[in-house]
């Protein structure tokens, strides 16, 4: 069965299964998950086993260990950690017979990263679904990091408006580790009811963590103070704006096919499905295309290519403040004119 994690204590209240399969990329969440499994069976005395399954994991031989009943426990939970997702072969085999047989006295906890399409097709777990129970540990987005911020909060008996979870938001994204922490601290510093604005800017640490793959994100959605958000913080890391260059190009090239084929009535859903373009995305880079149109993108990918040779230092110009400028041009803002890096930089 298929267990959302808001489920899951319920779940284990009602009956304990043979296996359980947590899934995510997120280890605050997935760990907390996890948390509620190994207090279940606590209660009903299991022993833990912690096992990392690295690539020269024996399978079967770990498995054939656990046969027996435990001298002192009734029951045991067997918590495997995948961090690859790929149990090989002989894992693969391991897990089917375990699913199709799973001793009476044992729980598999399996931990795994975010589950893909082919793994969730695999054999190994499709059976172990069947023995037991998926959970699909998701990360919040953007857009749900507020409400998740305010569900944390109630916890501790403090609440925030909306203009203060947006706030803080901003200022743990990409980091749930550090916003789990930041909101132990206000729940420390505050007593129980509203949390102020003022009272947050006083407490919350700016500890947002991007990917490069989130600024493609931000400028086609037309969010300019998060897209410069973003750039800037990664330029603080060190990062080098050539894979996020990269990301863009890819997008701005997929733009210009659409904006070509728009610009000659031709369908964009037939073009969009071959050039495998998200159902997610698609309404969104439509509109994009139409909105820049050949012309501009062209251009764009002309300022793109003067980004890579400033990144290559074949240029005295910064990359990061190139990059900015072309984002900002294509969300129609005014970009700021930077000057040439002065000599022996």
């Amino acid at each position: 069965m298929k267990l959302s994690t808001s489920a899951l204590a319920n779940a284990l209240s009602r009956e304990i299964l043979p296996v359980y399969c947590l899934c995510g990329d997120a280890p605050l969440l997935v760990d907390e998950a996890a948390a509620l499994i190994r207090r279940a069976l606590q209660t009903v005395g299991a022993e833990r086993t912690l096992i990392e399954a690295s690539a020269q994991f024996r399978w079967a031989e770990c498995f054939a260990q656990f046969d027996g009943l435990s001298l002192f426990s009734e029951r045991r939970l067997i918590e495997v950690r995948l961090p690859g997702g790929k149990p090989g072969v002989e894992g693969a085999k391991a897990l089917e017979a375990w699913a199709a047989n799973p001793p009476p006295d044992c729980t598999l906890l399996l931990i795994l990263p975010r589950a893909d399409k082919a793994m969730q097709s695999s054999k190994w777990f499709t059976r172990l679904e069947a023995a037991g129970a998926t959970v699909m540990v998701a990360t919040p987005t953007l857009e749900q990091l507020p409400q998740w911020i305010g569900e944390r909060l109630a916890r501790h008996q403090l609440k925030a408006d909306r203009a203060t979870l947006d706030w803080i938001a901003v200022r743990v994204e990409g980091n749930l580790l550090a916003a789990h922490q930041e909101i132990e601290k206000l729940a420390l510093l505050l007593p129980p009811g509203p949390v102020t604005l003022e009272a947050a800017r006083a407490a919350v640490t700016d500890v947002a963590r991007y990917d490069a793959a989130d600024l493609p994100e931000a400028l086609w959605r037309g969010d300019a103070p998060r897209f410069l958000r973003i750039a800037d913080s990664l330029k603080a890391e060190g990062e080098a704006p050539i894979f996020a260059l990269w990301l863009l190009v890819q997008d701005l090239r997929t733009l210009y096919r659409l904006a070509l084929a728009s610009a000659r009535g031709e369908d964009l859903a037939g073009l969009m499905r071959s050039l495998r373009i998200w159902d997610s995305r698609q309404a969104l880079f439509s509109r994009q295309a139409r909105r820049l149109g050949t012309e501009r993108l062209g251009r764009a990918l002309q300022h793109a290519g003067r980004i890579d040779r400033a990144s290559k230092g074949l240029i005295r110009e910064d990359g990061w403040n190139l990059y900015k400028q072309l984002g900002l041009t294509l969300l129609n803002q005014p970009a700021p004119a930077f000057n040439a890096l002065p000599s022996g930089t």
